[in-house]
This record gives structure tokens, sequence and C-alpha cells, in this order.
């Protein structure tokens, strides 16, 4: 589960988590929409030291207009985890993420979960972020890392 593009850095890093060990990929991008609360982002953007990305957290598109975005950021991802030789198919999550990421892990017989984000230090402390919600839900593994910023 990702929330936005993979950079070169993510990439390698999840391609080369097993070794050598062909690995494929259910990406499921998870765009900016009601689970996000813009109050929360913007406390872990002051909490970061990123005064002005929390300024500007009412500007980001969210619900159905980040829906294009998403669907962009999902594709290039999606490209860049092929071009480091992995399968990798995905889909931008629309509602009841954390249903659909049950749904996936099940129909695909995943081993573990990665769930990629940056970090959301108030959702974390009460163990709401993704990760920790996953975990009591998907019956494998969740590994949580913290994505790599451009």
């Amino acid at each position: 589960m990702i929330e936005k593009p993979l950079t070169p850095e993510d990439v390698e890093f999840v391609t080369t988590l097993h070794g050598e060990e062909q690995i494929s990929f259910v990406v499921l991008m998870q765009p900016r929409g009601d689970q996000a609360d813009v109050l929360l982002r913007a406390i872990d953007d002051v909490a970061l030291g990123e005064l002005r990305e929390a300024v500007r957290e009412g500007e980001e598109p969210e619900g159905r207009a980040a829906q294009e975005p998403a669907a962009v950021a999902l594709e290039y991802s999606l490209q860049e985890l092929r071009k480091a030789g992995s399968e990798a198919v995905g889909q931008v999550i629309e509602d009841h993420p954390l249903d659909k990421l049950k749904t996936v892990v099940e129909d695909s017989g995943a081993d573990e979960v990665i769930v990629l984000t940056a970090p959301h230090y108030v959702e974390e402390f009460f163990h709401r972020d993704w990760a920790s919600r996953a975990r009591h839900k998907v019956g494998v593994p969740v590994l949580k890392l913290f994505a790599h910023s451009e």
C-alpha cells in the first residue's frame, strides 16, 4: 500500500528486501481522502519541522479530485517496479482500503504486506496508521517502511 509515487530509492529497497528472490507486487494506491485528516497531516508536518508543508495541506487535492493524480502515480510506480525486474499490478483504492487490502492478500496468496508511507506521528502514536490497522486485519506479516522524499 502506497500513498505517493515510488521514488527510485523506494523501488530499489522493496525489490531487494528478499535478496535475489523473484518478487511480484500488487500495489494499492491510497489517494488522499476522507481517511486522512488535514489537521493530523498538518500536525505531522509541524512535528517534522516542515512548516511550509503544514500551511499547504489545505491545497492538496482530496477525495474525487485526488483520483486522477493517484492513478498517474500508481502507473508510474508499476512501471518502475517492472523496470527493476519485478511483476507488478495494482489499483487505486476508492473505499474501505483495509477491506480491499485483506481481499487482495487472500486472493493473491500474499506472503506479506508492505505499507510504504510518510511518517504520520499522531496516527502512529494512537496506532491508527495504515500499518497498525492492517496488522489486525490481513493475517500476514505487515512491514511498515517510510517512503523516501523527492
